[in-house]
């Protein structure tokens, strides 16, 4: 039984879920990174060692919409993001796992290493990749594609919301506030004040802020936002907050119904930068910072911008006396020899500019 199917039993009668994450996660403490930036107590939160083959975040979602998807008989799974698309990336790996065909509706972004790792295992993993100019774009070849592989294969793919940011996916997150409740009482660290986790899609975030309250936990989330404000912003996060809470209630009436105000949701937009994947100073230094003083490696696009906020607020305002949890939702498990040997040219030619184009001026870490 997962945590969350501890406390709410009928809810493993009414959600299909499949196993492909190795959780719990760990937690554990940067002492010197806390040291450094005085905090006595700065723990982090090991989601990115989530998965066998890739990590992060996205996992703790797939497991329950893939679940769906297994249960609806579909053969194939189609998704969105951009180029670098940490969650179509890790859509193809796990649909391939489970004998799933996955289509990757991508948008352009700024070139990174991470981007032609992430394009090169979807290749592996077999996806088929597509790349659009815009949204606009994306959205009438969505309608394409669907059509095309419904007269191919006899039936619709089943969409998966950019992200794995829907009521479905968003429970993984809730599911994960249960996680972190049982490893609290378990002694791994005290209940934290301020838990920061980037704030792309906004799902992860909201299965937090909701799951704190399912649990009684008196946390706050502090939401980095690392995406364009129109799919991170307090309207949306709020949407999902109640669409998420409103599905649990319809599939099990003890699930509590809880009021939600703006004040919920605390998002930061001072680190974005200038635009999607554009890293940044500050989050390039913490990345830099993280990896001198812990070992461990984040990424320019979120979590790197992520610790930037967290180490400006623990410099600038006073949470020394702060417990205070990093939420890692960076993959750091190395696929490097799965792809060692791919030409990338066997990729569309649309994606070939990754590879022949310089990365980003600070993706020299």
């Amino acid at each position: 039984m997962i945590p969350l199917f501890d406390e709410y039993p009928l809810l493993a009668e009414k959600l299909h879920h499949i196993s492909l994450g190795d959780f719990p996660t760990p937690i554990g403490r940067l002492d010197r990174l806390g040291q450094d930036i005085d905090l006595n107590q700065l723990f982090i939160k090991r989601d990115d060692l989530s998965g066998g083959i890739y990590g992060g975040n996205k996992v703790r979602k797939l497991e329950f919409l893939l679940a769906d998807a297994l249960h609806k008989d579909v053969k194939e799974v189609l998704t969105f993001g951009y180029a670098g698309s940490n969650h179509a990336t890790a859509t193809a790996i796990y649909a391939q796992k489970l004998g799933l065909r996955s289509i990757s509706m991508l948008m352009s972004q700024p070139n990174a290493n991470y981007v032609r790792r992430n394009l090169l295992i979807s290749h592996y993993c077999r996806a088929e990749l597509h790349q659009y100019r815009n949204i606009t774009f994306t959205v009438f070849a969505t309608f394409h594609q669907l059509l095309r592989h419904r007269l191919k294969y006899g039936n619709f793919p089943q969409m998966i919301q950019a992200g794995g940011s829907s009521p479905l996916g968003n429970v993984g997150f809730i599911n994960a506030t249960f996680e972190l409740k049982k490893q609290i009482e378990e002694g791994k660290m005290p209940e934290p004040d301020l838990i920061y986790v980037a704030s792309g899609t906004m799902g992860t975030a909201v299965g937090l802020i909701l799951g704190l309250k399912v649990a009684n936990l008196k946390s706050r989330v502090v939401c980095i936002r690392t995406a364009n404000e129109k799919f991170a912003n307090v309207k949306r996060g709020l949407k999902l907050l109640r669409e998420t809470n409103s599905l649990l209630c319809s599939l099990d009436p003890s699930f509590p119904h809880i009021e939600f105000s703006r004040e919920d949701v605390n998002i930061r937009h001072d680190f974005f930068g200038q635009r999607y994947a554009l890293f940044t100073e500050e989050g390039i230094a913490a990345v830099r910072r993280m990896k001198k003083s812990e070992g461990m490696q984040l990424d320019g696009t979120y979590t790197g911008k992520t610790l930037a906020a967290l180490i400006n607020d623990a410099e600038k305002c006073d949470l020394k006396n702060q417990v205070v949890l990093f939420w890692n939702t960076y993959n750091s498990k190395d696929f490097s020899h799965m792809i060692a040997s791919i030409d990338y040219r066997e990729l569309p030619r649309s994606f070939h500019k990754y590879f022949e184009e310089e990365v980003q001026r600070l993706d020299k870490v």
